[in-house]
């Protein structure tokens, strides 16, 4: 008897070991407690933005066969892997950062890389767009503008924004980070409809065992394949493109109409530059009534806002036109001297469409060939200069180009700012400027030589833009 009692304890715990082996079988085949360890120094600061985005990895890894079937496919395309992490790093630290604050885990940043090869302006066959890939009714839950003017599913700022609402709101409802996953790509009431009739038949209610598409069954081993690669790039014999732990881009916004292309050409940036980090905008010219949200790279903010305040010509070289019930276009086109053709190009309107049912674009008359005539400022180490030394030419389209040339242009003496950045000092913010510390302070009225991150200070006139 005594003996009896001795073994029943370890009898309960053996069967206590048993059900529990039984109940988390579908998590087993899930989780990796080894894969899910990390080994990251925390003591130093993120190399780049690659190394930040491991430190933050939170979600378990999932081992089965359709990751290593993923992970093999991508480690076989490298050269996609590098389109992908290229056209990734204009978004990170955006995206990454507001992953860090809102405490979320840094695997969501590798989520566009499945969703849209972390193309903005990737459209699929269910009309989902943008990096995120927003359908129209969802985009338009979490408020995302789509209209006739733009299209805020493209926009990555917006669409981030909306997006992390989104996985936040999935997680919080599905507890789980795969089905919240899962939820994303197929939507919540499908996922929960899976998982009911999974409970209904006493099967496993896991991602792994539920009843899915082959889409969202093969959507979380996708991400997981980029994590493995990202993880641990040198494994895969993949090189990934340098991504500073550092903004690439800030937003600012005008209260001026202004064409797309005029405002690339006054931020001296290529047209598809330009458009990569502003996609959401249908038409060719930006409305002030819309208060646009210009995404411009830290080291073109200074560039754009000099060019902007000396030039003095017009900034759009279209006529907004809201036409009466319905106006013939024949009618629209011959009152502003354009023909038929003009007008439906410009519109993006079919052969067939007579009458006028929105607002419509009036092109100017087409301007001479060229370029639009921007001012370049003196050379590192000249005397500041009282008018623009040199004329530079950026190709932009004809129409965007017709009124700008260096008459547009007011005389501004020659003086840039340089917006601080982790580890700039005054003594290498004047070697690089061929200048002093002491010219330096008194430009800035400088009391001592502290400098804070985002802290702009003017630097005398030179080419190179801070």
């Amino acid at each position: 008897m005594k003996i009896l009692r001795l073994l029943l304890p370890l009898i309960l715990v053996v069967l206590a070991g048993c059900a529990t082996r039984h109940q988390t079988a579908d998590q087993r085949q899930a989780y990796d407690a080894e894969d899910t360890s990390r080994t990251v120094d925390l003591t130093h600061p993120p190399r780049d933005m690659w190394d930040r985005i491991r430190r933050g990895f939170a979600i378990p890894n999932l081992r089965n066969e359709r990751v290593d079937y993923w992970t093999d496919y991508y480690a076989s395309h490298p050269q996609s892997v590098l389109l992908m992490s290229q056209r990734a790093g204009k978004y990170l630290y955006y995206i990454v950062d507001e992953l860090n604050r809102r405490g979320l885990p840094t695997e969501l940043a590798l989520l566009p890389f499945v969703e849209s090869a972390y193309n903005p302006n990737a459209l699929s066959r269910s009309q989902a767009s943008g990096l995120w890939q927003f359908i129209p009714s969802t985009g338009q839950h979490y408020k995302l503008e789509q209209d006739w003017w733009r299209d805020q599913r493209r926009d990555p700022v917006a669409s981030t924004q909306a997006a992390l609402d989104y996985l936040s709101y999935l997680y919080d409802f599905q507890g789980d980070w795969y089905l919240a996953l899962a939820s994303y790509n197929w939507g919540e009431g499908a996922v929960k409809r899976a998982m009911d009739k999974a409970a209904n038949a006493g099967k496993p209610t896991g991602y792994t065992a539920l009843d899915m598409p082959d889409e969202t069954r093969n959507y979380v081993p996708k991400l997981q394949a980029i994590k493995n690669i990202i993880a641990r790039p040198d494994k895969f014999g993949i090189t990934l493109p340098g991504v500073s732990n550092t903004p690439y881009f800030t937003t600012v916004h005008k209260s001026r109409d202004m064409d797309i292309a005029v405002a690339a050409a006054l931020a001296e940036m290529p047209l598809e530059d330009f458009q990569a980090l502003n996609p959401s905008y249908n038409r060719p010219v930006m409305l002030a009534a819309h208060n646009p949200a210009l995404h411009l790279p830290l080291d073109k903010v200074g560039v754009f806002n000099d060019n902007l305040e000396s030039y003095t010509g017009s900034l759009s070289s279209w006529q907004v036109v809201h036409p009466q019930k319905g106006q013939s276009l024949a009618s629209i086109a011959k009152t502003h001297g354009i023909t038929l053709d003009q007008l439906r190009q410009a519109n993006r309107l079919g052969p067939k469409q007579t009458r006028a049912t929105t607002a419509l674009l009036i092109p100017a008359r087409e301007a001479p060939a060229g370029g639009l005539m921007l001012a370049s400022y003196a050379s590192p180490g000249a005397e500041p200069a009282a008018e623009p030394r040199t004329i530079r030419r950026v190709e932009v389209p004809a129409r965007a180009s017709a009124k700008l040339n260096t008459q547009d242009f007011r005389p501004k003496p020659v003086v840039r700012t340089h917006t601080i950045r982790q580890g700039d000092t005054l003594y290498s913010l004047a070697r690089r400027y061929n200048t002093s510390v002491d010219a330096l302070r008194k430009l800035n009225n400088l009391k001592n030589s502290s400098l804070s991150t985002g802290q702009r200070l003017r630097v005398p006139g030179t080419e190179v833009q801070g």
